[in-house]
């Protein structure tokens, strides 16, 4: 609803009462996505910073590391790319820290590193640096081994080419990717827009501004569609 100051009352709650480190941890994460509705990377970090430690008392690593990867993917969202890098590589390098770790999720932690930097590159202008890493994230999902992340591929190509101006290739690769998030949602009524396809977006819009999860991409959705909606 766009309530983040009342909402914030009732996370603050949650934090006071949780009777439990790991409660509190989720109440403090909560908090953190509240703040990524208004695109205020600086106070979300400051909440994910708190669990992000708390998972680091009970040697949760791969827990670390997607904390740290949320964190990161809000200031992306709200264009801290320099914060945003920082983020997504202590989400790389602490969630290699694993003990034992297999090599299908060290293919996860390195393809979610290279989809990051591409995705930073994009938005920074740098097209060569983002189509370098772009190859790289294909080649760690060609080897085979976490072909459950092939789904987050055609996003990622969407991206760069949108930052790239190739709205044909972006909309191309923006079909094949998952029509329910509303991220995508976003690219799609923004790649739309810059075909000239005014109705399309719009109805794309109105999609995007019904998400009611409380996560990074209905964060940047749903006060992005209502904007391009009033």
């Amino acid at each position: 609803m766009l309530k983040g100051e009342e909402a914030r009352k009732y996370f603050a709650k949650a934090i006071e009462v949780a009777d439990a480190p790991g409660f509190k941890a989720g109440a403090k994460r909560a908090m953190a996505i509240s703040y990524a509705f208004e695109g205020n990377c600086a106070q979300t970090i400051q909440y994910e910073q708190q669990v992000f430690d708390f998972y680091g008392t009970v040697n949760n690593f791969y827990q670390q590391g997607e904390i740290a990867d949320e964190a990161a993917r809000v200031c992306i969202d709200s264009g801290d790319f320099d914060v945003a890098q920082k983020w997504y590589q202590l989400g790389h390098e602490t969630g290699l820290k694993e003990p034992d770790i297999k090599p299908a999720r060290q293919d996860l932690w390195n393809f979610r590193w290279e989809h990051a930097q591409a995705r930073i590159a994009a938005r920074r202008g740098d097209q060569p640096e983002a189509q370098k890493h772009l190859a790289a994230a294909k080649a760690i999902l060609d080897k085979g081994a976490i072909p459950e992340q092939a789904r987050f591929f055609p996003y990622l190509k969407a991206y760069v080419a949108f930052y790239a101006e190739d709205y044909k290739t972006a909309l191309e690769a923006l079909k094949a990717s998952d029509q329910d998030d509303p991220f995508i949602q976003c690219m799609l009524g923004q790649t739309y827009e810059k075909l000239g396809d005014q109705q399309k977006a719009l109805a794309y819009y109105r999609k995007a501004s019904t998400a009611s999860s409380h996560n990074p991409p209905a964060a940047y959705a749903v006060p992005f569609a209502k904007k391009k909606l009033a």
